[in-house]
């Protein structure tokens, strides 16, 4: 039996105080892993924030990424009927239907911001999707994660050029696809561009899609509720021409502009955890330097950016 079949049988309520419970631990432990990459983060992006205002955000940051961690199990483990009953409003769901009737399909941009998991059943009432995936580490996990998203209407497909063309053939054909936008990419599969100021490497998948088809494109976020209590989607129109500029390097960053605004919204709710920024050119892997090179870099880059 997989272990990881308890979550089925705890109650969500019970599963957030033990998230909270485990956040109140990592708050504590300075040179957590996760700590330690939220820090950087924060300082990379909001160098001019206090040191009372980023140990606010960090707070904030690691309360909602455990939180979202053990819900996103919790979906797994449940059958879709119950993750859409978690859905408690959708905010501006005509641009999502708009897109969903584009003759040349609607690509769906969800950036790792809030509870994405929790939204998949909920959008997979629109559809089949296609959807990329790559395994996870360790096999109890990965088929743990394979059997949830098999309940669900989509089809998966490998991260790899079998992948890619099969999201194209969809799009082409009218369907829709799903994408993360803000992983870090192989460098051949990235540009370049500013994402919060930070000029880091940058997925042109989704631009090179949109560029080849024509697709709609659609911001999505699931966001928990204040009161713990469900949680809201909100739709996000992309229109900008320069999404699809066939400059990959513009549209790339047109991307990044439009993931931005997302994020402002619901600013701690995004995965700061994540080493989004491993390729930066002037100072390569910020996560593996010490405090006094990441220091200069900013103070370096600050500056810089004062004189553009």
């Amino acid at each position: 039996m997989n272990p990881y079949r308890i979550f089925k049988i705890v109650p969500l309520s019970v599963l957030q105080m033990l998230a909270r419970f485990v956040a109140w631990i990592i708050l504590r432990m300075p040179s957590a892993s996760i700590m330690r990459t939220v820090k950087i983060n924060i300082a990379l992006i909001a160098p001019a924030l206090s040191e009372l205002q980023k140990q606010a955000l960090t707070k904030e940051i690691i309360y909602h990424q455990c939180l979202t961690s053990i819900e996103s199990i919790k979906s797994w483990a449940m059958p879709p009927d119950w993750s859409i009953a978690q859905i408690c409003d959708v905010h501006n769901k005509d641009i999502l239907l708009e897109g969903l009737a584009s003759p040349n399909g609607m690509l769906a941009i969800v950036p790792h911001l809030g509870t994405w998991e929790m939204m998949n059943a909920w959008l997979n009432q629109f559809g089949s999707p296609t959807i990329m995936y790559k395994p996870v580490k360790g096999d109890i996990t990965n088929d743990f994660i394979l059997q949830g998203r098999a309940r669900l209407n989509a089809t998966l497909v490998p991260t790899d050029g079998s992948g890619v063309k099969a999201v194209f053939k969809t799009l082409k054909q009218g369907g829709f696809s799903i994408v993360l936008p803000d992983h870090v990419p192989d460098p051949s599969g990235g540009v370049i561009v500013p994402f919060f100021g930070i000029e880091t490497l940058t997925s042109t998948l989704a631009s090179k899609l949109a560029s080849k088809t024509k697709c709609a494109l659609v911001g999505l976020s699931c966001i928990r509720r204040d009161d713990g209590r469900g949680f809201d989607i909100y739709c996000y129109k992309l229109d900008d021409p320069a999404l699809y500029d066939r400059d990959t390097a513009t549209a790339a960053y047109a991307l990044n502009q439009a993931m931005e605004r997302m994020i402002e919204d619901n600013y701690s709710h995004y995965m700061w955890g994540y080493r989004r920024f491993k390729h930066i050119p002037i100072i390569d892997n910020p996560y593996n330097t010490d405090e006094a090179n990441l220091a200069a870099f900013i103070r370096k880059y600050n500056a810089s950016a004062d004189n553009r």
